[in-house]
């Protein structure tokens, strides 16, 4: 069967824009991604409370998942056995869960504890009074959960590799910045535009004086992208042990784009944490979290102005998005050298 996408960059097209602005494309898509990993949380998270609702797990995973911190950290439903009751809206501290409508309780391990008023009901309680238990993934302090996989995913021995050396597990999270931009696009737009700094002289001037656009550099990897931001003369850069690959390069950040839409962008500051949630066929939300190594840097750098690059790539990708509904644009080609991110993750997206 031909491929839709060349393995051969050079003679390859783009993905169709049929892609971009088909309802039932967008839809087959979302309904496969749903159960892939995604990113929940950083252990900081759970320092002061036992029990976190994951904001964005209905519209990523298709599922209420909520966090709890017990003797281990799970990956619960956080629908109740009993109605359907969602069980917590914000944080908590508490050693129980306890569902607000009729009282049902469960451990924080997910197992059912008591029910009022259930004394007459027979073969009561079943494995089903207990909350669904979600596959979860802890690397260095980010927490990762799927409602299908259970396998390691193989883009987490990558991140190991490359970047083990960081403390991302003493990182603190920012409490009071959750960013949600609005975006007119489809979301694979948006995962097209940051997988290339092809854009960055024209679309992000202050950007574009704190990198150096000629030493830009991409790698492909199993389930993922990395693009690393090599720093100017006189830039904020990552002080990188000898024992990395990367010793000796001035690095101004780490982009890690892990399929479909998980971004995580490593400065000399923390991590910035960018979720893309595919909405409908032209509206995608994305969501800012951020995790503080040194706060004294986190103004500077190629992670200083996070709002103004988010902004202009929104407008960049809501043109394209319009450009797409064009009967006069069908495919493009790609630049080998600038766009084999962008190639990867389309051969990802027309194969799942």
């Amino acid at each position: 069967m031909e491929e839709l996408i060349d393995e051969d960059i050079q003679i390859a097209e783009t993905m169709p824009s049929e892609y971009y602005i088909d309802r039932n494309i967008f839809e087959n898509i979302k309904n496969k991604i749903v159960n892939m990993w995604h990113f929940s949380a950083h252990e900081d998270q759970l320092s002061e409370n036992n029990i976190i609702p994951i904001r964005h797990s209905k519209e990523l995973m298709g599922e209420a998942i909520q966090l709890t911190k017990g003797k281990v950290i799970k990956s619960l439903s956080n629908v109740c056995t009993h109605r359907g009751m969602i069980i917590n809206n914000q944080p908590s501290n508490c050693k129980t869960l306890r569902c607000k409508y009729h009282g049902r309780t469960f451990d924080l391990n997910g197992n059912f504890k008591n029910m009022p008023k259930f004394e007459e009901v027979k073969n009561f309680p079943r494995s089903s009074d207990n909350l669904t238990d979600f596959a979860t993934i802890i690397w260095k302090g980010l927490i990762f959960t799927s409602t299908q996989k259970t396998i390691l995913p193989s883009w987490i021995k990558v991140l190991e590799d490359r970047i083990g050396w960081m403390r991302i597990e003493d990182f603190a999270h920012d409490t009071g910045y959750y960013k949600k931009y609005n975006v007119k696009a489809n979301w694979a737009l948006y995962v097209d535009n940051y997988l290339e700094g092809f854009h960055i002289p024209y679309v992000h001037s202050d950007l574009n004086e704190i990198l150096s656009y000629e030493d830009y550099e991409t790698e492909i990897f199993e389930g993922g992208v990395l693009q690393i931001g090599i720093a100017k003369k006189g830039e904020n850069a990552f002080q990188i042990p000898e024992n990395s690959k990367d010793f000796g390069k001035k690095i101004a950040a780490y982009y890690f784009w892990i399929f479909p839409g998980l971004m995580l962008n490593f400065y000399p500051w923390g991590l910035s944490v960018n979720l893309v949630v595919p909405l409908s066929v032209d509206r995608t939300e994305i969501i800012y979290q951020r995790y503080i190594d040194n706060p004294l840097l986190i103004e500077d750098g190629a992670g200083g102005d996070l709002d103004k690059v988010e902004k202009e790539d929104q407008n960049i990708v809501e043109a394209v998005q319009m450009g797409m509904n064009s009967s006069s644009y069908i495919r493009g080609r790609y630049s080998p050298s600038m766009e084999k991110g962008v190639h990867h993750f389309h051969r990802m997206l027309t194969k799942i």
